[in-house]
């Protein structure tokens, strides 16, 4: 008994090694399923079904692009939303035990991932372990029918994965990988990790938050990542751009750097150092360009914000806190004297405030056309009858809570309906569809599963 249960196990063990070459052979060929057949990109599969119009807008101006997102948290798979609001459809692709830290972060309510839901609606989830040689064989068959790649990963982990730029295009010549890190490709900082906050410190937008003279602050939500992922997003549109206007055009590497993005919407720090010798420090809620730009706090405990820098609209805020003497005062007769003159200026704006409740003040502002808004919490927002007549808040379709609300698609067309997307997917939802679309059958995706590579 003991001879036979080793002789067992051990050609266990050679059938399954021979089961494996062979799975690993046919991923790579692409032959799969009951009728073995290779990849063709010419027989581009649909990566939607004829009436999902829920995961497939039909009209929108990035119909046709299809997007295989397998990066993480944030800033990069916001960049694949942005573009799946807009009609791309978008492939979200994660490794088989999940892990993407979004699904951990807060709100969770019912061990659900409420903001993971949100963040990555309109998707299709797929999972696979590109690590392997049977995940990086599968993935290199992927995206020969993929338009994007989209990656976050430190700068060389795909290429000590196989993976690298040469090889992707070889699959696919005309693919766009967007690789969206904390530095970039290059430098000496290119294989740090990197935080929204990381990118917000080191890009100089920290230091422009916080009350003079004390600490600089972050805000309570990510900006760094969301500004990358609107950089991303424009980014794969141009790129998408450049290839629908040249069909023998060439894919590429996408290099963009999420403390560049932030860095890059601080347009007048460096011209300011350099032609004024000025670094621009943190000024409370002032701003140090303009005035009155300031927020403000009325009588009954309301904050609210006002802008009035240019000289009309200062004069008709003189008149409507009844300082008309103001518009004739030397001090305050132009933007450039009231900033000088800020502290005077934002000490009698603060004092009338004050004294009056908030909604005389947004009678008083409103009648007169000035630049205002109370500080809103989402409660505000959701009861705020312009957002409300936009429309928004919109409710994406979810398994879990029947739908959930979220921000509406933006930009608008006038005359374009787009269809709702769905909320984000579960951990590898759509495995049986998305690779059965490319001719993988059951019991290859078994085999596949049983691996882990799936």
């Amino acid at each position: 008994m003991i001879g036979r249960s080793k002789w067992g196990v051990n050609e266990t063990r050679r059938v399954f090694r021979c089961a494996k070459q062979r799975l690993l052979a046919r991923v790579a060929s692409g032959k799969t399923g009951a009728n073995p057949e290779p990849f063709a990109p010419a027989l581009e599969p649909r990566l939607h079904s004829p009436d999902d119009t829920q995961r497939r807008p039909a009209r929108g101006a990035l119909s046709g692009v299809r997007i295989l997102d397998m990066a993480t948290v944030l800033a990069a798979p916001l960049g694949a939303t942005l573009c799946a609001d807009q009609g791309a459809e978008v492939v979200k692709l994660e490794l088989p035990g999940g892990g993407d830290a979004l699904r951990g972060l807060q709100p969770v309510k019912d061990g659900k991932a409420l903001w993971w839901k949100i963040a990555n609606r309109g998707k299709r989830g797929i999972t696979l372990d590109v690590r392997q040689p049977a995940g990086r064989a599968l993935l290199l068959r992927l995206v020969t029918q993929f338009d994007v790649l989209v990656e976050n990963f430190r700068t060389g982990t795909l290429d000590r994965w196989g993976l690298d730029l040469a090889t992707l295009h070889r699959a696919n010549p005309r693919l766009v990988v967007v690789r969206l890190t904390g530095f970039g490709q290059t430098g000496p900082y290119k294989s740090r990790p990197g935080f929204a906050r990381i990118f917000e410190a080191m890009s100089g937008f920290t230091n422009l938050t916080g009350e003079a003279g004390g600490s600089p602050l972050h805000s309570n939500f990510p900006v760094g990542d969301a500004v990358a992922g609107l950089f991303c997003a424009f980014s794969i549109a141009s790129e998408m751009a450049r290839l629908r206007g040249d069909p023998q055009a060439l894919g590429c590497e996408v290099d963009l750097a999420a403390t560049e993005a932030l860095f890059r919407l601080l347009d007048p720090l460096p011209v300011e150092h350099e032609q004024l010798g000025t670094v621009r420090m943190p000024a409370g809620n002032c701003a140090s360009y303009t005035a009155p730009s300031n927020m403000y706090r009325s009588r009954d405990g309301i904050y609210f914000s006002v802008v009035a820098s240019s000289d009309p609209i200062f004069q008709r805020l003189c008149a409507a806190v009844d300082k008309p003497e103001w518009a004739n005062d030397p001090r305050f007769a132009s933007n450039p004297a009231r900033v000088l003159n800020l502290v005077a200026l934002d000490e009698g704006l603060g004092a009338w405030f004050a004294a009056h409740d908030y909604d005389a003040i947004e009678r008083r502002l409103e009648d007169a056309g000035i630049p205002f808004s109370k500080i809103f919490t989402i409660a505000d927002i959701e009861q705020d009858p312009h957002y409300r007549a936009r429309e928004a808040i919109i409710r994406l379709p979810d398994p879990d809570y029947g739908s959930l609300p979220a921000p509406c698609v933006v930009p608008r067309v006038p005359g374009r309906e787009l269809p709702i997307p769905r909320t984000g997917p579960d951990t590898g939802e759509h495995n049986a569809e998305v690779y059965g679309e490319f001719g993988l059958d059951a019991a290859t995706l078994d085999a596949l599963r049983a691996e882990k590579v799936i």
